[in-house]
């Protein structure tokens, strides 16, 4: 799929609603600085220069297709991932989340545990082997829905399967199900081709109408797309607004009102422990988790950068304070950098021929990323202080008659006007502009409540080798 045709694939009547209106997300001004940067990310694939960095070739066609669909069979598979991640989160400095290689990473994982599945349903692994290779050769764009919509967060409130607005198929045929309910927060759902759906909670059987695993095409008659306000608020002013005008991924609840899904989309269904099974997959999770602490550690190195030029800029480096917080960041960079290199290198083989890297050390660093990001943003605002204020509106400001005074009055300790306010403005858009708040939150929760994740990890880990180091101590 080239950069051409991507766009154009997007231009299939799917139903994406923003400010009140059923918009066309091709000729939107909204999504058009997001949809060139996805464009510029698939060009790689037709550049010999670029092909073998992102993709191998497919088996069937021989044609360059993404990295994140490679199931890995050896350490050497893991750094070739791990390569093609860099390369699309260093295009995007790790702002965009949801790039695809997320959701394509988890696919590859069920693809490659695929025979763990045939017990729930026995067309499992064949469903799930056509539709791996149709989105790896055909470089599908995909997304991965889960939560719930917050209705109504008591418990005793989600008895209710309608009242709560839970996902639920509410109606079998020959030809597949009818799916009715909402779910959130889809990510790139607007841009996705296709979603991949199930439930994030533990069900019991009395509730196996919720218990699915659906792929839904992006413009399935009565998928409805509500979107957040978009966040490109002048998405051809890159210089005034950076990241804004190129990065904001969208995020939309997806109203699911009597939707068709054909069998050949219904993975698994009726089965709260399949569910559960799914959830788990040591493979799914560890390929696709093993890419979003790599797009963590290029955002925690691009916000460093950042930091650590607008102290050089207003000549705040030389103080001991700033040179401990600028150490601080670097801490943070080496932290999940270790754990990732960590994590390759601990890797083993499942099922004698996958190879899946170290799942503790990935969790670690998930677990860190939601203390980190919010902390180096922190630290962000306190270097630069009062100097993001002090900022023109504009950089046209610098074309009209007070140019000299503005050229006087803005610039560094070592750094023209210009410059400088371009570099706070960039600033300003991790720390002060709404793209920058949400992702803020983002980080925060993204991987679910840090509490309980510190919690699970402890609850989860090996003691036994700290019981027996005690031993000699504690015995009669």
């Amino acid at each position: 799929m080239t950069n051409h045709n991507f766009i154009n694939s997007l231009k299939d009547g799917r139903n994406v609603w923003l400010n009140g209106k059923k918009v066309d997300i091709t000729t939107d001004e909204n999504f058009s600085g997001t949809l060139q940067t996805i464009s510029q990310l698939y060009e790689l694939f037709e550049d010999p220069k670029q092909q073998a960095l992102v993709g191998y070739l497919s088996p069937q066609t021989n044609e360059w297709v993404h990295s994140a669909f490679l199931v890995p069979q050896s350490y050497e598979d893991v750094l070739k991932r791990r390569t093609a991640f860099e390369a699309w989160s260093k295009a995007t400095d790790g702002i965009m989340s949801r790039l695809s290689d997320y959701a394509r990473s988890r696919l590859a994982g069920w693809y490659a545990n695929r025979e763990r599945y045939r017990s729930f349903d026995a067309h499992f692994p064949d469903k799930i082997s056509a539709y791996y290779e149709t989105a790896r050769d055909e470089h599908r764009f995909l997304s991965v829905v889960q939560r719930d919509p917050q209705v109504n967060r008591a418990e005793q409130a989600s008895k209710d399967i309608k009242e709560a607005g839970l996902l639920a198929i509410t109606k079998k045929t020959e030809d597949g199900v009818y799916v009715n309910g909402a779910k959130m927060i889809g990510t790139a759902s607007p841009y996705s081709h296709d979603l991949i759906v199930y439930p994030l909670s533990k069900l019991e059987e009395s509730r196996k109408a919720l218990a699915h695993m659906l792929i839904v095409a992006a413009n399935s008659p009565g998928l409805h797309m509500v979107c957040r306000e978009s966040f490109a608020t002048d998405p051809q002013n890159k210089t005034d607004h950076p990241l804004s005008s190129q990065y904001d991924e969208m995020d939309a609840v997806l109203i699911f009102d009597n939707v068709f899904v054909p069998w050949e989309r219904v993975l698994l269904y009726d089965t709260p422990e399949g569910l559960a099974h799914i959830k788990a997959d040591p493979v799914s999770n560890g390929l696709a988790y093993h890419q979003a602490i790599i797009r963590l550690l290029i955002k925690l190195e691009f916000v460093a950068a950042v930091a650590n030029e607008i102290a050089e800029a207003i000549g705040a480096n030389t103080y001991l304070h700033v040179q401990e917080k600028l150490g601080e960041l670097i801490m943070q960079t080496d932290t999940i950098r270790a754990l990732i290199i960590a994590s390759e290198h601990e890797g083993k083989l499942i099922n004698r021929n996958i190879f899946v890297p170290n799942f503790n050390f990935i969790q670690t660093a998930r677990t860190l990323g939601a203390k980190y990001y919010p902390r180096s943003i922190e630290i962000l605002q306190l270097i630069g202080a009062g100097g993001f204020i002090q900022l023109p509106s504009s950089m046209d400001d610098f074309n009209t008659p007070i140019s000299g005074l503005l050229k006087n009055y803005f610039k560094g300790a070592n750094i023209e006007a210009e410059k400088r306010t371009k570099l706070f403005k960039l600033a300003w858009d991790l720390i002060g502009s709404p793209l920058g708040s949400r992702h803020e939150l983002y980080e925060r929760f993204y991987a679910g409540d840090p509490m309980l994740n510190t919690a699970k990890q402890y609850n989860q880990y090996d003691k036994q080798e700290w019981k027996n180091s005690l031993d000699k101590y504690l015995k009669p």
